[in-house]
């Protein structure tokens, strides 16, 4: 990131370095903590489901809190209710994820557990729902009734939801509804190139953005497997997990916007949904190492 002894290098100068560079580049960067992190305290053999205490979500958070200012959660429920309180007692602020689909009963309660949280005091930001529009398990207008259900209920948080960067081209009245823009932007799921993937990300965000009328957006997700099968011209490898990371925080600090990276640790239940490059998007391994050493 940009200061006096670490100056800012140009897409075409990260491309150039060398792996040594390259980790002391993201080292530096981490050293002096970025914005947000998708943050998931399931362990080896551990899935959505399983059991959380808070010694686990402590150890998890540890490994971390040297490194961001913010984490961002996905659920409510099946412990993952504890994370914010936990996040704040460690001086982090908590973009807090309300999971919702068509289970409807299951809402409720993840909808319930998101106010209590927040009129606790542990959430600075609300997103309610994940690619619900994406997966197509809600209407537009169902989604749009969580939004205002949960804004109407903790009117001194700022609220949000959370899906693809043209997810809020498409649906204006869910943009309208939001009070911060929560875009995930992923140039690898999308089959572009390492080498415009900064550009491609940079347009994703200029697409939502135009679409905000004046609200903030936030890139609740974006990141880089180095592990896996390609997606068309998009191939995992270290070096450009390494290249991406830097690219993306190096231009977040220059313009100022708000990134959220995807993701802490090495999950491989993500396998199931996301094939073999699903274990792969962490910094850190699953058994909690900054793979980039």
């Amino acid at each position: 990131m940009s200061s006096n002894n670490n100056p800012t290098l140009s897409l075409t100068g990260v491309r150039s370095l060398p792996r040594d560079q390259l980790v002391s580049r993201l080292r530096q960067i981490l050293e002096q903590k970025i914005h947000g992190i998708c943050f998931s305290p399931y362990v080896e053999g551990q899935e959505p489901g399983a059991p959380l205490s808070d010694g686990q979500i402590l150890e998890r958070l540890d490994v971390i809190q040297p490194y961001t200012r913010w984490v961002r959660t996905f659920s409510c429920s099946e412990g993952n209710e504890q994370i914010p309180a936990l996040a704040h007692q460690q001086g982090l602020k908590t973009m807090v994820g309300v999971w919702i689909d068509d289970d409807l009963e299951q809402n409720e309660l993840e909808i319930a557990n998101a106010i209590d949280i927040a009129q606790a005091g542990h959430a600075n930001i609300l997103a309610v729902g994940n690619e619900v529009l994406l997966r197509g398990e809600l209407s537009e207008q169902a989604l749009i009734d969580y939004i205002q259900r949960v804004k109407s209920a903790v009117p001194g948080v700022e609220v949000g939801y959370v899906d693809a960067y043209y997810k809020f081209v498409d649906h204006p009245k869910v943009t309208d509804a939001c009070d911060v823009i929560l875009a995930n932007c992923y140039p690898f799921w999308e089959s572009c190139h390492a080498d415009y993937s900064l550009l491609y990300m940079k347009d994703m965000y200029r697409r939502a953005q135009q679409v905000a009328d004046g609200k903030k957006v936030i890139i609740s997700e974006t990141g880089w497997p180095n592990i896996g099968t390609a997606t068309g011209a998009a191939e995992p490898s270290e070096e450009n997990a390494l290249r991406y990371f830097i690219n993306t925080y190096q231009w977040a600090q220059e313009e100022n916007i708000e990134v959220f990276y995807f993701s802490s640790f090495d999950e491989d239940w993500k396998v199931a949904d996301e094939g073999d490059v699903g274990a792969y998007w962490g910094l850190w391994d699953k058994h909690g190492q900054l793979k980039y050493r």
